[in-house]
């Protein structure tokens, strides 16, 4: 995939600010501080353009990235934060089911988890909500530079034991910082989007 293009064309935080469902989307979800701004910055082959907070917890918009014209990446809000009050908390699970139930050219939800930790019950709720709109069976653990080769195969057995993984279910090691599992993780955003174009031809 080489990204020729990146435009952020929406901030939404309900379905009337969304963009027109005419272009397939692949979206990202996971905890706030996984990294997910800086793994969609690398995917995009920008180094700062996706929106970022100081304050975790605190970006609590769903954003829409479109890449040469062609498809979009979405940015869900980060979870899981624990300063952030049982109010917030609600809204965005409120936010982020509309969105999941109501977009058609949503093509799968990339879900980002700890490398270092098992997954969060918050991991297991969003996991649970994918298989529900059918849209899992894609993570990826962050971070992955952080773990050492002898904790990598420990560390991937939780992760897929937490979220009840099975064989054929994809989990990649990635990091934002060395770029790690990079390729892998372009290579199947690649497969999806060329599947969506023989599908609709």
């Amino acid at each position: 995939m080489i990204i020729k293009t990146v435009e952020l064309t929406a901030v939404a935080v309900r379905p009337q600010q969304y963009p027109e469902n005419n272009l397939p989307e692949i979206a990202f979800a996971g905890r706030s501080n996984v990294g997910k701004s800086s793994l969609i910055n690398v995917v995009m082959n920008r180094k700062r353009f996706a929106r970022t907070s100081s304050s975790p917890g605190k970006t609590q918009t769903i954003n829409f990235y479109e890449i040469n014209n062609a498809f979009r990446i979405v940015d869900l809000p980060g979870y899981g934060y624990a300063r952030v009050s049982k109010t917030e908390k609600e809204k965005w699970g409120s936010m982020v089911e509309s969105y999941l139930k109501s977009r058609d050219n949503l093509l799968k939800v990339v879900q980002l988890i700890d490398a270092r930790r098992p997954p969060t019950d918050m991991d297991i709720q969003m996991y649970d909500w994918l298989r529900h709109y059918q849209l899992d069976g894609f993570v990826v653990a962050t971070k992955a530079d952080k773990i050492s080769n002898n904790e990598k195969q420990k560390n991937i057995s939780f992760i897929r034991k937490g979220l009840q993984l099975n064989k054929e279910d994809i989990l990649l090691l990635v990091s934002s910082l060395n770029k790690q599992g990079k390729e892998e993780l372009v290579g199947l955003l690649d497969e999806l989007l060329y599947d969506e174009l023989i599908i609709n031809e």
